[in-house]
């Protein structure tokens, strides 16, 4: 690890999150946009989001079985030509099928940099992972509110969505280039000398597959709502980008104080506290109206914030023999839960606009009343979890006694 510039590579790491992000909030504030110079209805922007989000784990989860043979080095260079690629076919789409091929493009290499990122994070701080995780995954709410700010602010100026995307030209090749000079450690499961059968065996250990289940309710909760927010609230409010500007601005602030936090809560609780404070943001967003909507997105926001990097923290902290595969498939079925929810919500948001006649004012608000259900769902599995885990520990302390 001598050779190893740990500053060096963090910082490049969360430079190649930020355009991961800057992807998502750039496009969640031109997709009405592109919805009326294409003439696309809501089912066909849907399915253009969801290519992003079923391309990241298609990425993530074939990163995750060759990240420890190719290595972490030559999969950043894939996801560099990816974003390269996927920009510039967006820049200059033509239609649905530019669109959802570029879309497509940019989720792979979303998912590309996780696969690598999140083992090279985790191998450079061992003993640190859930708090390093966290301020690593600062920058994707930090690219949301980067990118929706750069929407609102050029489209005061009047500059189309092609220069907003193309603005992600720039920190694609600073990334690119800075991982192009930088050595690379091993990922942590073959530093530690873990087996590939070992690895494999980990992953069926029940804790880890309860896990791979909440991130499927976690992942919707945070991505599906946050993505499609200006959709959903447009006719709540005139600011509905905002919301989604503020509610990832809490996100920021509150993964950079991820260290305090964990000293104060385990994961777990962790965990819980956040889907309560997730279903309730949830609730007031989809029943307040006016600038009211800006509490349920300050609420919604802290329940949101530490739920991907701590679930990856967990799973990595209590099973690290589930390794780069064990990362890579907890935000690969993340991502794919959300392709699809996606999907289905942008029908069933048709659906209710056509029932009510081609106008219904609150179809947005239906769509995440409907929604609100998985994280009340997930506050009684992470209740069971911190049960679950205190046991556990009660266990462990006997056997040390009695030992």
């Amino acid at each position: 690890m001598q050779s190893i510039n740990r500053t060096a590579l963090f910082r490049a790491s969360c430079l190649s999150l930020l355009v991961t992000s800057l992807s998502f909030g750039i496009r969640a504030g031109i997709l009405n946009k592109l919805g009326v110079d294409f003439q696309l209805d809501k089912a066909q922007l849907a399915s253009i989001t969801a290519t992003a989000f079923y391309g990241f784990p298609i990425a993530v989860v074939i990163g995750g079985f060759i990240v420890d043979v190719i290595g972490m080095k030559r999969l950043l260079v894939i996801a560099f030509l990816f974003h390269l690629a996927g920009i510039l076919l967006t820049i200059f789409a033509q239609g649905f099928w530019t669109l959802y091929i570029s879309t497509l493009l940019i989720g792979l290499a979303n998912g590309t940099v996780e696969a690598a990122c999140n083992p090279l994070v985790t191998a450079l701080f061992p003993d640190n992972k859930t708090t390093k995780l966290n301020h690593f995954h600062l920058w994707f709410p930090g690219g949301i509110v980067i990118g929706t700010l750069i929407v609102l602010l050029l489209n005061q100026f009047g500059l189309g969505w092609q220069i907003q995307v193309g603005l992600m030209l720039i920190p694609t090749a600073i990334y690119g280039y800075l991982f192009s000079k930088l050595d690379f450690p091993v990922t942590e499961r073959v530093s530690s000398g873990v087996s590939t059968g070992g690895m494999y065996k980990a992953l069926l250990n029940p804790l880890f597959l309860f896990m791979f289940v909440c991130m499927i309710g976690t992942a919707i909760t945070e991505l599906f709502t946050g993505q499609w927010i200006d959709v959903l609230l447009k006719n709540v409010t005139q600011n509905a980008i905002l919301i989604l500007t503020l509610d990832t601005g809490v996100m920021v602030i509150g993964r950079a104080f991820a260290r305090p936090v964990l000293k104060l809560f385990s994961p777990q609780v962790l965990l819980l506290i956040s889907t309560i404070l997730a279903a309730t943001g949830i609730y007031l967003l989809s029943t307040l109206t006016g600038d009211a909507v800006f509490l349920g997105a300050i609420v919604f926001g802290m329940g949101v914030c530490y739920f991907w990097p701590t679930m990856l923290g967990f799973v990595n902290t209590n099973l690290p023999e589930t390794g780069a595969i064990g990362l890579n498939l907890m935000g690969g079925i993340g991502m794919f839960a959300v392709s699809i929810y996606t999907i289905f919500m942008g029908r069933y948001y048709d659906n209710i606009v056509q029932q009510a006649g081609g106008s219904n004012a609150t179809a947005g608000q239906q769509v995440l009343q409907t929604t609100l259900v998985i994280p009340l769902i997930l506050i009684v599995a992470f209740a069971g979890l911190v049960i679950y885990m205190r046991s556990k520990g009660k266990t462990a302390s006997l056997k040390t006694a009695a030992v």
